[in-house]
């Protein structure tokens, strides 16, 4: 396997092919081309994966035991998977590929919530922040499967089965660290409590939600089950609901926590340092 610098590198940057399979044909809902507002909606569901995905990532050899290995390992998978079709749809509105916009956007273009930026920290904190945001997405992807546009709904009833898996997956750790011993309570306790600000930006409604009713899931809509889901798991762990004030978090609006720069550099270092390049 090696790399290739193309010559017209500009026009290139993001053209890749693994073997000669077509990557594209993977991507559900491939096809159709979204307005410019359906295309900002994917984008900022896109972007919430594709974040959370690379910092996910991090753990791969790193986990407290084999079988997590795997198990975040998938999970990276699924939401990797997500973002790319989410990403692959809101570029059909500008021409560009999901490798655009993965690689070659900077900070302010990023419309990713401030949740999946937060540090993967110990285990506790990476699990807690994977139980706040899976149960958002339980929620937000079964809203999607009513939706009217025909791309998001596809996306969503593949998600929809996926999050399931990753909610139930970090709801037993949940309760594996606040049932076991005083050291495992206190740092998961700890854990949903510094995370808990962001949760509120996950709930805003904007102009863009109103404009695409019917289409997206109105978020406010969202936090009556999301509620209910995180009771019922934070009772049988015999936790309380962290009681703390909401983040300023503006990541709809392009405006993000300092941790995202450093996402990035990682994550498109090596497309910006060998634009154009094949494998």
């Amino acid at each position: 396997m090696s790399i290739e610098p193309a010559a017209a590198a500009a026009d290139l940057h993001g053209d890749v092919s693994v073997d000669d399979l077509e990557l594209a044909d993977e991507l559900t809902g491939s096809g159709e081309v979204a307005t410019p507002d359906v295309a900002e909606y994917a984008l900022r569901l896109g972007d919430d994966a594709l974040i959370l995905s690379q910092q996910l990532g991090w753990w791969v050899s790193r986990g407290p035991e084999l079988e997590e290995d795997l198990a975040l390992s998938n999970i990276a998978l699924d939401v990797l998977g997500h973002a790319r079709s989410l990403l692959r749809y809101a570029g059909s509105a500008t021409g560009r590929s999901e490798d655009d916009l993965a690689f070659w956007r900077d900070e302010p273009e990023f419309r990713n919530c401030w949740l999946v930026e937060q540090p993967n920290g110990h285990y506790g904190d990476t699990i807690a922040r994977q139980f706040i945001f899976s149960a958002y997405q339980a929620e937000l992807y079964r809203q999607l499967l009513s939706s009217t546009d025909a791309t998001l709904r596809a996306i969503a009833g593949k998600a929809e089965r996926e999050v399931r898996y990753h909610l139930d997956h970090s709801a037993q750790w949940i309760l594996r660290l606040a049932l076991g011993t005083e050291e495992s309570r206190e740092r998961i306790t700890v854990s949903l409590r510094d995370l808990w600000p962001y949760v509120d930006e996950l709930f805003a409604d904007d102009p863009l939600i109103d404009r695409l009713s019917g289409i997206a899931a109105r978020p406010s809509d969202l936090r009556a089950g999301f509620d209910d889901t995180v009771r019922t798991v934070l009772s049988e762990a015999e936790l309380e609901l962290p009681d703390v004030q909401p983040a300023r978090a503006r990541g709809r609006d392009g405006q993000h926590s300092t941790r995202l720069g450093y996402i990035l550099a990682e994550m498109q270092w090596l497309p910006r340092r060998h634009p154009g390049a094949s494998w």
